[in-house]
């Protein structure tokens, strides 16, 4: 029984060497498993380095956008300037001679 016993101990430890099959599948799965990670690992920098641009490239834009604000402010400013009543009757006093008409000189027209 003893000798039984033995060889029976010697086949379980054979079944954990490198050639057994059961040996090889866990390679395989562990491979499978280091190539998933290697993987994953590439795509988490590539959205990495893609979320930067994005964001490079966001800030741009909101420069561009504060300048442009700032550009259309001026821009109204600019015109409620030259649009003004007194500024426009003092341009139609000097470069056209218009003045304002006298009570005398205003006729009302009735249809």
């Amino acid at each position: 029984m003893a000798k039984r016993r033995r060889s029976q101990l010697r086949y379980e430890f054979l079944g954990q060497l490198p050639f057994s099959p059961r040996f090889r599948v866990t390679y395989v799965g562990v491979g499978i498993l280091f190539l998933l990670v290697v993987i994953s690992a590439f795509v988490v920098v590539s959205s990495a380095h893609h979320t930067r641009v994005q964001y490079v490239r966001l800030q741009k834009m909101e420069r561009q956008h504060d300048q442009l604000q700032t550009t259309w402010s001026r821009l109204l400013l600019e015109e409620s300037t030259w649009s003004s009543p007194s500024r426009i009757e003092a341009l139609a006093r000097k470069r056209l001679d218009m003045h304002v008409p006298d009570v005398n000189e205003s006729r009302v027209i009735r249809p």
